[in-house]
């Protein structure tokens, strides 16, 4: 069973934050069991605590960011990649400022902050997210994500951004053990035409030439080191990179800037608070797209709860009716008081079809409505307080269309939405579809009050 794990004591280091420009300094601490990893702003009036989740992501712009409120925290990628790579389930991350430091652009410094403290094994029981079937994300930039089923965790990846000192790159880990050699010392990267652009903007403050790989797009003359040097105030070399890179910057793997998107993907993955099982495939990924897939990835496992929280047992708890007047068999998605998606499946045997038009069986409209009537019930009622002791009674039906028929065989999607609440009183719009197809539709009232 693998359990989860802290680190063993404290340790810092101090370096300059790529935006603002400000000296920081980081401290991770030892934390408790299912606490998981906490970042804490200390140069605040009062120390401000956001966890490191997905729900709480405020920028994804040049680096991903978390906040609570006006406080912000930029540039977690790093450190979240090092501690997902380590393996590290619960930490505490103190920030004197609103930036983590770049120190030399890759997830290196980090890595080496949790070896040098060391890690300690806990008792509790480490979960995953495990990956049930495929999940795609498309981006408009050229950018494809997606992720796959797997027994354990792998990622694929690949670049191609016409540039002959890049060309087409691609890089895959196949397991997280070959992080710390193979992927942690990979450094971020940027266009010359890019950054010049920002400092000139007044942005990246702290960043110099030397703490990325700086892919020299643009024709470069000596007057225009002379105002690069000036513009980033470097004291150092600065000289045109034969290689394409500017101050020709030798790579420390033939693929380092692909790599280095991998490191940014697994720390961005990090912030769904568990690790996951399943393989990722990207091409051109950036911190917008992989938040958009981790955000993908949460509302499925959002929707999985609620299927496993709304099974039949559940729906028999909700409603009074039973068989033959039970119409609900199976809640897809429910938004506990404001939509929800059911099914019922219509059978041959449904003994309202030995009595309704027997040469040519269709599903009485006044069942539908009926459908619609109980799917809306359980969406008023679910997670509400005392549910087993409420019920719902019904005062009107306006508004009904017959659209379409309803035969044996067919999956009746049964759609209900909030139209308006007030007090105990409810008005719905519900809707029925056959595939695409509507069937039938109402707009619904009813009193929710005790049985």
């Amino acid at each position: 069973m693998a359990v989860q794990h802290t680190i063993k004591e404290s340790g810092s280091l101090t370096g300059v934050g790529l935006h603002t420009g400000v000296e920081a300094t980081v401290t991770m601490h030892p934390a408790p069991e299912n606490w998981g990893i906490r970042f804490v702003r200390t140069d605040t009036p009062e120390p401000v605590e956001i966890l490191a989740d997905i729900d709480n992501v405020v920028d994804n712009s040049r680096g991903t960011a978390i906040g609570s409120g006006d406080v912000r925290i930029y540039s977690i990628e790093h450190i979240m990649s090092a501690l997902a790579a380590l393996e590290i389930d619960n930490c505490k991350v103190e920030v004197n400022a609103q930036e983590v430091p770049l120190m030399d652009g890759s997830a290196m410094p980090f890595v080496k902050l949790i070896q040098g403290v060391g890690r300690q094994k806990q008792e509790a029981k480490r979960e995953f997210i495990v990956i049930d079937k495929p999940r795609w994300l498309y981006d408009k930039d050229e950018t494809a994500i997606s992720v796959f089923p797997s027994d354990t965790f792998h990622v694929t990846l690949g670049i191609d951004y016409k540039n002959p000192a890049l060309g087409a790159q691609h890089t895959t880990l196949f397991k997280l053990n070959e992080y710390v050699e193979q992927f942690a010392s990979a450094r971020t990267f940027c266009f010359l035409s890019e950054i010049e652009k920002l400092r000139e903007e007044g942005l990246i403050k702290g960043g110099s030439i030397n703490s990325a790989v700086v892919v020299q797009d643009i024709p470069l003359t000596d007057e225009h080191l002379n105002y690069l040097r000036e513009l980033f105030n470097e004291e150092g070399p600065l000289e045109i990179g034969e290689n394409g890179f500017l101050n020709n910057t030798e790579l420390r793997f033939p693929n380092e800037l692909c790599r280095h998107k991998a490191v940014d993907l697994i720390g961005d993955l990090y912030l769904l608070g568990k690790p996951i099982q399943g393989h990722i495939f990207g091409i051109r990924t950036g911190h917008a797209a992989n938040i958009e897939l981790a955000k993908n990835i949460r509302k499925h496992i959002k929707k999985q709860a609620k299927e496993l929280l709304v099974d039949h047992k559940k729906i028999l708890e909700l409603l009074p009716h039973r068989y033959p007047f039970l119409l609900v068999d199976h809640v897809l998605d429910i938004e506990p008081g404001e939509k929800i998606v059911a099914t019922k499946n219509v059978s041959f045997n449904d003994n309202f079809f030995q009595g309704h038009f027997p040469g040519n069986p269709i599903m009485p409209g006044v069942l539908q409505v009926e459908a619609m009537a109980q799917a809306g019930g359980i969406m008023a009622l679910y997670g509400a307080e005392n549910e087993k002791d409420n019920a719902m009674l019904f005062l009107g039906i306006d508004k009904t269309r017959f659209r379409g028929q309803v035969r044996p065989g067919d999956i009746l999607r049964i759609e209900v939405e909030t139209l308006h609440r007030r007090r105990s009183t409810i008005r719905l719009l519900g809707k029925c579809f056959v595939k695409d197809t509507l069937v039938c539709e109402a707009e619904l009232m009813a009193m929710i009050g005790k049985k």
